[in-house]
């Protein structure tokens, strides 16, 4: 079955190349780090983001949808500089633009279940909303390791990403169920099917 989607088939295809930028952007990250268990935090985030590369590969093979070799090559050389760089930046930039990042891609994962729901599918909601929800967690622990540093009001103003600007409406104090988790992530959602 092909999915008769853009947007899906789009997101689908940068999440997959966008999962292995971000492995390797941790693992320079983990990498640049003394604290050992700050070290080895980074590095499970890194795992993290392997499985869902794999996951997402599993669904854009079931649909047939194929791997973007520009994407590919574009996210490959964006993770390994940004894996690169945590070697010579410090310690706060690195946690402060995990975490932005971070922020962005749980809508993303939650966005995918409302294109599949317009399509009528529903059988990827519990992998899509586990993995929306893992980001989060990301988001709120690098959140954590930098929200007290000297650096952060300027970054946060800046950057408009950190205790009082957010890129998702998910609460991982009151984070809804799966069954209630289509309420997340409802602005710019295209819950109709895109055509373009």
């Amino acid at each position: 079955m092909a999915l008769d989607h853009a947007k899906l088939v789009r997101s689908l295809r940068l999440a997959y190349s966008a999962e292995r930028a971000a492995s390797f952007a941790y693992q320079g990250h983990a990498g640049s780090l003394r604290d050992p268990e700050e070290k080895a935090r980074v590095k499970q985030i890194e795992e993290d983001e392997w499985d869902h590369r794999r996951a997402v590969g599993e669904i854009m093979e079931e649909y047939g949808v194929p791997v973007s070799a520009y994407l590919e090559g574009k996210y490959w050389l964006i993770g390994r500089m940004i894996g690169l760089s945590c070697y010579v930046i410090g310690r706060f930039m690195p946690y402060f633009f995990a975490g932005k990042l971070e922020s962005g891609n749980v809508c993303e994962y939650f966005k995918m279940m409302h294109y599949f729901h317009a399509l009528g599918i529903e059988k990827h909601d519990e992998i899509l909303y586990e993995m929306g929800i893992k980001e989060k967690e990301h988001e709120v622990y690098f959140l954590r390791m930098v929200e007290n540093e000297r650096w952060f009001p300027l970054f946060e103003r800046i950057f408009s990403w950190g205790v009082n600007h957010r890129v998702n409406d998910v609460d991982l104090e009151n984070v809804l169920p799966l069954e209630g988790s289509k309420a997340y992530c409802q602005s710019d959602a295209g819950a109709k099917k895109d055509a373009t």
